[in-house]
């Protein structure tokens, strides 16, 4: 994360503890913010008319605007604006004629409109003042836990990379692990939900969830079949996704892979020092009740590694898929000589595409 990232969250989770405290959840509350936002109106005017003169800048009545839309409800912030608009109004016709130019009234209409689009979007979610940022940073908080891979035994390593379309916290690339089979076995589940960034955020909460109550609580062999039937089960327009499911003996090496309609993973074989795809068929999920999924099988020996990623990371519009994957191959090649430490993040730099699609890249090996 990056130290920008960081002061970010800092300065929601501030604002979201300010809010916690301040905002006036009650209608007895917000009756209290009204007054008050109205006061602050009446002194501006009063000044002005005690002084004759302009002492407050017309424009400061703007304030009180976003801050009503921000503690206000809809009915009482439109009582807000209009006690607004006659003040300029007593202020351009009583105390100094012309004292409002016609671009302060397009300004107060401009900030107006945007206060009442929050006030109504925040009293339609019954969202409380800056819970709505909260909501979003609870739920990038939530996707990240879910996506932590569990501790490996000696000999194991992982490492993950995820990015967001459009620098979003969040978005609808995703993993999901456990260690199943008392320990004995690692099961990986890489998603791409149907969408981008904050889009598919929700539907990806909802989703890896669902799938990482299912690790463990159905055989292997059945997990993206039960996975497809709660997709399908959910009815969503476009609700569809793409899955790799990864089941791996932790004593043995042995693995199986199944593809929902997911780019193929990636097998490097240490002892012929080659990377080789691991490209099973399968329908995506949540679109044919019945679907069929791709099975492949193989071996993870010392000094071998396996490679799954997200199509964000190899797709760029106009070219075909392949291209993009070979490129990632040959970004893979140059992580042998250094060893795979640190290699997610190499390969993540050396070959995503510019914020165009959520992307995400696992990259696990053995010594």
């Amino acid at each position: 994360m990056s130290r920008q990232t960081g002061m970010g969250d800092a300065l929601v989770r501030a604002r979201r503890r300010l809010t916690v405290v301040s905002a006036p959840e009650t209608a007895q509350g917000q009756r209290v913010a009204f007054v008050v936002l109205l006061a602050v109106i009446a002194l501006a005017l009063l000044i002005n008319v005690a002084a004759s003169a302009v002492v407050v800048p017309v424009l400061a009545l703007v304030v009180p605007v976003v801050f009503g839309g921000f503690l206000l409800p809809p009915e009482l912030l439109v009582a807000e604006l209009t006690s607004t608009i006659v003040a300029m109004i007593v202020e351009a016709t009583s105390v100094v004629p012309g004292a409002v130019r016609p671009a302060s009234y397009v300004v107060l209409v401009i900030v107006a409109v945007i206060a009442l689009q929050q006030s109504v979007d925040r009293e339609r979610l019954g969202l409380s003042a800056g819970r709505g940022e909260a909501m979003l940073l609870e739920l990038r908080d939530r996707l990240q836990l879910q996506s932590k891979l569990p501790p490996l035994p000696t000999g194991w390593h992982a490492e993950t990379q995820q990015e967001s379309a459009g620098g979003a916290s969040f978005g609808g690339d995703f993993f999901v692990a456990a260690r199943t089979d008392n320990e004995k076995m690692l099961e990986l589940v890489l998603v791409d939900v149907s969408g981008k960034g904050i889009e598919a955020g929700s539907r990806a909460l909802l989703v890896s969830g669902a799938l990482g109550g299912l690790l463990g609580s159905v055989p292997p062999q059945r997990f993206l079949a039960a996975a497809n039937d709660y997709l399908c089960r959910q009815r969503w327009v476009d609700g569809f996704a793409t899955a790799l499911h990864v089941a791996i003996d932790l004593t043995s090496g042995m693995y199986r892979v199944t593809s929902a309609g997911h780019p193929p993973a990636v097998h490097y074989a240490g002892g012929s020092g080659r990377w080789e795809l691991i490209e099973p068929d399968g329908v995506v999920l949540g679109v044919e009740p019945d679907a069929r999924f791709g099975v492949a099988e193989g071996e993870l020996r010392p000094y071998d590694a396996l490679l799954l990623y997200t199509d964000g990371l190899v797709e760029t519009p106009g070219r075909d898929l392949a291209l993009g994957i070979d490129r990632l191959l040959g970004a893979a090649e140059r992580l042998i000589p250094r060893g795979f430490d640190g290699g997610a993040k190499r390969l993540f730099d050396d070959v995503s595409p510019e914020g165009r699609d959520d992307r995400a890249l696992l990259l696990l090996w053995r010594t």
